[in-house]
Formats: structure tokens, C-alpha cells, sequence
């Protein structure tokens, strides 16, 4: 339990500090999609949920771009989606890297006062 704590602690103190940065991939993510959505002639909620889904590299498939403009779009959204992905698998292992050597130190200093 020790373990999980800190590391929802490290990781919510990661996010923190990246979250400008992540906004700003997000943003430009829904900002392409919109511009893909138009392209396409795609409602503007379906646009952004497009986006998403292809920056994830989810791909459900129900929504895909026809023309040339829309095919490159995503690309470049998928792009940028492995990008913010990437950022938010780093902070999660950081912060388990973090925890785990902040566990693992405390207990080897408690066997060292104990005598073991």
C-alpha cells in the first residue's frame, strides 16, 4: 500500500508539472481534428472524437477520413498523439521508479536498525 500511495503522489506531482504541455498537445490535437472535421464536412463533436481516437492509436474505424488533406491530418495527429502518449507512459514509470526505490531504501534502512 506503501507503494501505491507514493506512487499516486510522484505521478499527480509529474502531471503538474507537464500539464502545459500536455494541454498543448491536446489542444492542437482537437484544433487538427476540427480542421480534418471540416475537410471531411464531419459534425464537430465526431471531429474532435476522431482525433482522439486516432491520436491514441485507438482506431475504431467508424470514422475515417476520404480525401487525401484528411488522410494526412492524421497522420500528423497520430503523430503527435504517440508524443503525448509517450509523455504520460514516462511520468507513469518515473514515478514508479521513484516509489520503488523510496520503498525499497526505507525497508533495506529498517533491516539495517533491526540487525538483519
Amino acid at each position: 500500500m506503501e507503494f501505491a500511495l507514493k506512487y499516486v503522489h510522484y505521478f499527480i506531482e509529474h502531471l503538474v508539472l507537464a500539464w502545459p504541455v500536455l494541454v498543448f498537445l491536446a489542444v492542437i490535437i482537437a484544433l487538427l481534428g476540427l480542421i480534418a472535421g471540416r475537410l471531411e464536412r464531419w459534425p464537430g463533436f465526431d471531429s474532435v472524437y476522431w482525433a482522439f481516437i486516432t491520436a491514441t492509436t485507438v482506431g475504431y474505424g467508424d470514422i475515417r477520413p476520404r480525401n487525401r488533406a484528411g488522410k494526412t491530418l492524421s497522420v500528423l495527429i497520430a503523430l503527435i498523439g504517440v508524443t503525448f502518449t509517450g509523455i504520460i507512459v514516462a511520468l507513469a514509470i518515473n514515478s514508479a521508479t521513484l516509489s520503488f526505490r523510496e520503498v525499497h531504501h526505507a525497508s533495506d534502512v529498517q533491516r539495517l536498525i533491526e540487525g538483519e
